[in-house]
């Protein structure tokens, strides 16, 4: 047989594309590795079919070798796949089939994470670290002879008869100056734990398999236990706590398509930009944003997709557009509603226990996806009012008690059947809450920053129902209608009251308004009413200059003339005189003061008083104190 001894050029349509690869088309260098591992695997996989359809003998277990050598500065990854004859080294090595080479460098040299890094390239991402690259080969198919590929990074290489005695490939990577990192173990130690840990070959160095292998969503469901889950959690995403819960994924059709998606306890951390779910290809790590495959409201769920029918070699643009990556984002959210809703049915206490953690991701999914709003309708839970012991239709969890707005509204009798009552501010709205729950009404809890956009989304899908905050306005079940005598001058104690403490005021923009509220001494003295529609504007405004919505300048204070606060201010301003020269007596000033008084606390119950005002607050506060005092003795 004839020496084997051969020079040429490698086969490509521009010398530019080693600069392509070393500059251009992976965003870290590192990934070297994880390409060279893997055309190792899929050449142990090859191996594996070719003995079984009887090409060549199996083998030892497939399993790929990392050697480091400092004195050489080399660093050898070694497998026992099927190998290579000469023929198919020039073949698959020589002709890289780069038909438009330029093109290529111009539409991703513009930005350095435009390609989602995969195994397009494969063997020839080694010469972003490495000066010059060797390739010892056998191929396992019968009377084959060794070869040895040599090439220094440019179009030029060499290819001899090689030293190889046993089936497989040995790449040979003469590591550039400032390369040499990947040298040190540690580093290789976690290069392949982060991109290789889940493959099923052990990877081994220096005789220690440095790769975990187990890969649960690669296995049937039923084959798993819940520790199984939470295991890989616990190993994916360390001291982050337990999940809460889980969902497992696994199609063939119409592409394939295995994973395991964790919801996360609820830390006020999450990443609604890039995410947390980890993006593998047939075990192999390739990123951790996936914003192009998984919708964004699910970005924050942890956890693995594994498949290899997501196309990697394109632009994040394109990726966008694929008809196949917008199937596969359908079908994870499809299984996250039904997880869901399968939780709900089977377990409604523990998925109200889980209800705060899982409601971002369902309420932001409905309003940003029409069809996951379907599929969730039914599992948008409020905390209420109701009483678990008398109510029906109810889930209890972290010792509150949640319902649908369906369950709400088969609660309700006659025109409140079209109307919900919710509270966004437990503390800041108890006065009107208070009278609320005094008299039998449910009131739902929508308590989150997020709710102010959700309540008018589902209003707005919702047409037949009417939203109503309880400090909007009170209507006539929460009054005491009570008729009122007029003193001499043809004036009720209301209009008294009104005209005092408008006066007061002295605020055209703030409305009065004199009722007699049910609860008598037990309703708030005064309340801030906001009308819905305004506050809902003032809302939208704060959200759009970024800043928190205080109270907006027209409102409404109801005054509760059966308050026996509100009943001394009157009878204090009934006594008052005038004195000489048109001025006030004591007592009204007094009732003036009081009346003022009343506002700021009505005000400062909704936090309604700016930090700039507590000064004053305090001032006319310890004033009327004082004046009060004055007034005993």
């Amino acid at each position: 047989m004839a020496v084997l001894e051969e020079n040429g050029q490698i086969q490509i349509h521009t010398e530019n594309i080693f600069p392509i690869i070393k500059k251009a088309v992976y965003s870290g260098h590192e990934v070297f590795l994880r390409e060279l591992v893997s055309n190792g695997v899929d050449a142990i996989s090859k191996r594996r079919m070719a003995a079984m359809a009887g090409d060549c003998q199996e083998g030892d277990e497939g399993t790929i070798q990392i050697r480091v050598d400092r004195t050489d500065k080399t660093l050898t990854i070694s497998d026992n796949g099927i190998g290579m004859t000469a023929d198919e080294v020039k073949r698959y090595i020589n002709q890289v089939a780069f038909s438009s080479a330029e093109d290529f460098l111009e539409k991703y040299k513009q930005d350095s994470d435009a390609i989602i890094g995969h195994f397009g390239l494969g063997f020839y991402s080694s010469f972003m670290v490495a000066e010059r690259v060797e390739i010892k080969t056998l191929s396992a198919r019968p009377d084959s002879a060794p070869v040895c590929w040599s090439c220094d990074g440019s179009p030029n290489y060499s290819l001899t008869e090689g030293e190889r005695n046993h089936p497989g490939t040995d790449i040979v990577l003469h590591l550039m100056e400032d390369e040499l990192e990947y040298l040190e173990p540690s580093r290789i130690k976690t290069l392949i734990n982060t991109y290789c840990d889940f493959m099923a070959v052990p990877v081994q160095l220096e005789g220690e398999t440095i790769n975990k292998m187990n890969a649960p969503w690669r296995r049937s469901a039923r084959e798993l236990e819940d520790q199984d889950y939470i295991d890989l959690y616990r190993y994916l995403y360390p001291f982050q706590g337990d999940p809460l819960l889980w969902v497992h994924l696994n199609t063939d059709y119409p592409y394939s398509l295995q994973g395991i998606l964790f919801f996360p306890k609820q830390t006020g951390r999450a990443d609604w930009e890039k995410g947390e779910i980890k993006l593998y290809c047939n075990q192999v790590f390739v990123s951790d944003s996936i914003k192009e495959v998984v919708p964004r409201y699910l970005l924050p769920l942890r956890g693995v997709l594994d498949s290899p029918d997501i196309p990697l070699n394109v632009s994040r643009s394109a990726l966008q557009t694929d008809r196949r990556v917008r199937s596969i984002g359908q079908f994870v959210s499809k299984k996250v509603a039904d997880k869901l809703r399968d939780l709900k049915k089977d377990n409604p206490d523990y998925y109200a226990e889980v209800w705060d953690s899982v409601a971002p991701f369902v309420k932001i999914g409905a309003m940003e996806d029409e069809k996951f709003a379907e599929q969730v309708s039914e599992l948008i839970l409020f905390q209420t009012t109701a009483d678990k012991d008398t109510a029906a239709n109810l889930m209890t969890g972290s010792e509150r008690t949640y319902t649908t707005i369906s369950a709400y509204r088969e609660r309700q009798t006659g025109d409140d059947q079209k109307r919900v009552l919710y509270c966004t501010d437990e503390i800041a709205q108890a006065g009107a809450l208070s009278l609320w729950k005094g008299q039998g009404a449910e009131v739902i809890f929508a308590e989150t920053v997020l709710d102010s956009q959700f309540i008018p989304w589902l209003e707005s899908k919702e047409t037949e129902l009417t939203f109503q905050r309880v400090d909007s306005e009170l209507d006539s079940s929460l009054q005491d209608d009570q008729p009122e005598l007029s003193d001499q001058e043809g004036e009720t104690k209301s209009e008294t009251l009104r005209t005092l403490i408008k006066k007061a005021l002295n605020n055209d923009k703030v409305t009065v308004q004199v009722q007699s509220l049910k609860g008598g001494s037990e309703a708030p003295a005064a309340l801030i009413l906001l009308p819905e529609q305004m506050r809902r504007m003032n809302d939208i405004g704060a959200l759009m200059e970024q800043r928190l919505p205080g109270l907006p300048d027209y409102h409404i204070l109801l005054v509760n003339r059966q308050h026996p606060l509100v009943e001394s201010l009157l009878s204090l301003e009934s006594g008052s005189v005038v004195i000489a020269d048109g001025a006030s007596s004591p007592s009204h000033k007094l009732a003036v003061d009081l009346a003022q008084h009343l506002y700021d606390l009505a005000r400062l119950a909704v936090g309604g008083l700016e930090p700039t005002e507590l000064g004053g607050f305090q001032a006319r506060a310890t004033m009327l104190m004082s004046n009060l005092l004055e007034q005993r003795t």
